[in-house]
Formats: structure tokens, sequence, C-alpha cells
């Protein structure tokens, strides 16, 4: 099996994302409802889960380039898509979650990407570096 080292930006954002939604999870669980704490922590669950698909699935893809890359991508997408909806369809019809608790746990991963993206240009030092 071959394996590869990790991008240190990668790695921090898989560390990170499990942080926010610690922080969510603890904040909606002093602060509101245990349906709407349930739903940030399932929410937050699924966009984790699906992060990690992605980025497994683009790996995979790229150490492995021929003409059917696309399709293959292609399929992966609306079959972790068709899970997915599945998946939040069964959450939502069952009532036990808040809708308001899964949408922000949905968004931990979007979250994690608008805070690093924010840091790491606050970081640079010189208008070339941004550009």
């Amino acid at each position: 099996m071959n394996h590869t080292v990790k991008d240190p930006l990668q790695r921090r954002l898989e560390i990170f994302n499990w942080a926010i939604l610690g922080i969510l999870v603890l904040a909606s669980a002093f602060l509101f409802s245990s349906k709407l704490t349930l739903g940030v922590l399932l929410g937050g669950l699924i966009s984790i889960v699906n992060y990690h698909w992605l980025y497994r699935d683009v790996k995979m893809v790229f150490q492995h380039l021929n003409d059917r890359a696309k399709s293959r991508i292609m399929f992966k997408y609306y079959l972790r898509f068709g899970v997915t909806a599945i998946a939040l369809f069964f959450i939502v019809s069952s009532h036990i979650v808040d809708v308001i608790g899964l949408l922000i746990g949905l968004s931990t991963v979007i979250i994690n990407i608008v805070l690093t993206a924010i840091v790491a240009l606050t970081k640079k030092t010189c208008v070339e570096e941004v550009n």
C-alpha cells in the first residue's frame, strides 16, 4: 500500500473540523435544546464524513489518471451526493433533530475553510504573496 504524507494544510483542516464541531456541539448543548444539539452533531458528522470521502476520491483519481478519470470522479460525486441525500432525508423525516441545528452542523467544514482562508490571508505580509 502506498502511504503518502498528507499536506500540512489538509491535516490542519481535518483537525480543526473536529475542533469546530466540538465547539458547536458544546455551545448548543449549553444554550439550546437537545434536538438542536443532536442536529448540530449529526450535521457535523455528515459534513466531515463527506469531506473525508471527497478527499479520498479525489486523491485516488489523481493517483490513477487515465481516460476514465472524469467519469469515475463524477460517478463517485453522484454516489456521495445520493448517500448524503438519503441520510438527510431519513434524519429530517424522523423529526428527531431540529433542522436549524442540522444546517449549523452541515456548515462545519465551510466554517473551517473560511476561517482557515482568513487566517492564511492575514498572515501574508506582502501584496505579491496574497495574489
